[in-house]
């Protein structure tokens, strides 16, 4: 636990302003620039969690032969927990809040690769839950972040 306060202190200091780098004008702008925000967020996730007692046995979970993806499972405790980073830098005037994109067909589709990971892995199945963390990346300051632990219900329908 010592060790993931460490490194989360020393990403956190690294995204003091923002998570976000500066942009290029030759990129491909918007997707470019929204996939590298995504991954540094889902990092600065990882290690709060780390930080906050997760232990973390996959990331980036992809069901065979299916749609979807799992960002973070590992146990809080004795549960186990699918979380969802969801990173979202707020426009102009506009508040961000990237918990609300986890839509219904999106929970679908967790619940789905959850089963499937469930099944691969041979996990009891008792004692889960859906986890969102949801980061607010104001350009220029640290992130804000939001753990809404058991987000929503695997009997999504």
């Amino acid at each position: 636990m010592l060790f993931s306060r460490l490194v989360f202190s020393a990403v956190h200091w690294a995204a003091r302003h923002g998570l976000r780098e500066e942009e290029s004008p030759a990129e491909d702008k918007d997707r470019t620039v929204a996939r590298r925000t995504g991954v540094r967020g889902e990092t600065y996730g990882y290690w709060y969690l780390r930080k906050m007692g997760y232990v973390f046995v996959a990331k980036n979970f992809i069901p065979r032969g299916a749609k979807g993806e799992i960002d973070l499972i590992g146990y809080d405790g004795k549960t186990l927990a699918f979380v969802e980073v969801r990173t979202r830098t707020p426009i102009e005037g506009q508040k961000a809040l990237p918990e609300l994109s986890v839509t219904r067909e999106k929970q679908r589709v967790l619940v789905r690769a959850a089963h499937q990971f469930l099944r691969e892995r041979h996990v009891n199945e008792d004692a889960c839950r859906f986890d969102v963390l949801a980061i607010d990346n104001l350009t220029g300051h640290v992130p804000v972040l939001r753990l809404h632990k058991d987000a929503f219900s695997p009997k999504v329908r």
